[in-house]
């Protein structure tokens, strides 16, 4: 009971918070003002009257103005600032008439002055000005004794525009700390998305390809067509373990272990594998990066290529590590996700054969990737036919992070 009284005080307050002050906040101050009354009440004044009406006037245009002042569209209108003026010429009139009291008008001109204003410029160019005006009546009516009412005047319009300056900052940061929430959350599912299409796509097209070729022996070869369902159970089992790991974030790729499984992916779809690498070990983050490319490249060669023979070549170097993907097939292969398709590092892509578009979301969120880690993907048409696919990286390439702008573009 009690966790839920200080569960809803602290909305309270942070609703409150929210909110920030009003024109209700500055309404307190014309108490300053009661001096003024009680000289009129007294008949010390001179026209009570006349002072009467100028003080409902000035009480008028101080409380329309420290409203309007809350209001941001309202508060950089001319009618606001016409107010401004008003009230500053009745302050004048009332204050150079009367002395005494009425000189406690000026701090509430101030503090009107501050709300407005604030931190603009318009404030820089007109406190020294009224200030030193609020000199001269003052000490022409009261002399050196009221000297307080100068500085009392300054210094409300000074704190009252830092203040609301800053609680207009502390709004704007409050909100874009929410959008940045919000932006965070929406990048971060986009990478998911992304990372499951990748994941489940390679492994998807393996199932199929496994599968077709079970169905094909079972009536010849039951042992080998066994031995494809087992492959299947396997490589299910193993998509499980990789989703749970990525739901997770602990998921690491390994280039060797998608270099195993590309392997078997081919040779089950009756592509011939050759796999080459050179060079030294690779850095974690670079054989990651790579590894996401091998499984997209394998999966296209399987599901769309129609290829007889699959090359695999990596090459590292002291400063960069190429990964070359190229196959055979009669026309080239598309992306995951769309018809056939050429794409290159730029970004660019153009269709030939059947289904001409734009390179489809698999391999432009590799290249995503590798631009985030400052890489390059290009692919299109072999030299000698079939289709060909390579990426380039530094040694020393870093995995994106989550959410990043680069990597969560688009999902895949």
């Amino acid at each position: 009971m009690r966790n839920g009284w200080r569960k809803r005080r602290r909305e309270r307050c942070e609703t409150r918070q929210d909110r920030g002050p009003s024109g209700l906040s500055l309404l307190p101050w014309l108490l300053m003002g009661m001096g003024s009354l009680s000289h009129l009440i007294s008949g010390e004044a001179a026209n009570p009257w006349l002072g009467l009406a100028g003080l409902l006037a000035f009480n008028t245009l101080y409380i329309a103005i420290v409203f309007r002042a809350f209001d941001r569209v309202r508060r950089e209108t001319a009618t606001t600032w016409v107010l401004l003026g008003a009230l500053a010429a009745v302050t004048f009139a009332l204050a150079a008439g009367y002395g005494r009291e009425w000189l406690l008008l000026f701090p509430l001109l101030g503090l009107a002055l501050g709300a407005v204003a604030r931190g603009g410029r318009e404030l820089r160019l007109l406190t020294f000005p009224l200030v030193a005006a609020v000199g001269v009546v003052t000490f022409w009516r009261d002399g050196w004794d009221s000297a307080g009412i100068v500085y009392g005047t300054f210094i409300s319009t000074m704190v009252t525009a830092a203040i609301l300056a800053l609680n207009e900052t502390v709004g704007e940061l409050r909100a874009t700390r929410e959008e940045l929430a919000r932006s965070a959350v929406e990048k971060e599912r986009l990478r998911f998305s992304r990372d499951l299409h990748d994941l489940l796509g390679h492994t998807l097209s393996v199932i199929v390809v496994k599968s077709e070729a079970a169905r094909r022996l079972a009536p010849r070869d039951l042992d080998a067509a066994l031995g494809q369902v087992a492959d299947i159970e396997s490589v299910g089992r193993q998509a499980l373990t990789e989703i749970r790991e990525a739901v997770t974030g602990y998921r690491e790729g390994s280039l060797g272990t998608e270099l195993d499984r590309a392997r078997d992916a081919l040779s089950s779809a009756d592509v011939e594998p050759v796999v080459r690498r050179s060079g030294p070990p690779l850095e974690p983050a670079a054989e990651a990066l790579l590894g996401w490319v091998v499984r997209e490249a394998a999966t296209n060669v399987v599901r769309h290529a129609d290829a007889t023979r699959c090359e695999i070549a990596v090459a590292s170097g002291p400063e960069r590590v190429r990964l070359t993907v190229t196959d055979d097939g009669r026309r080239p292969a598309p992306d995951t996700n769309t018809g056939t398709g050429t794409a290159t590092g730029t970004g660019t892509g153009t269709g030939t054969g059947t289904g001409a578009g734009a390179p489809g979301s698999g391999l432009r969120g590799l290249r995503e990737r590798l631009s985030a880690a400052g890489g390059t993907l290009t692919a299109g048409p072999a030299p000698n036919g079939g289709f060909r696919l390579t990426a380039e990286l530094p040694v020393t390439a870093e995995l994106p992070a989550p959410g990043d702008p680069d990597t969560a573009a688009h999902p895949s």
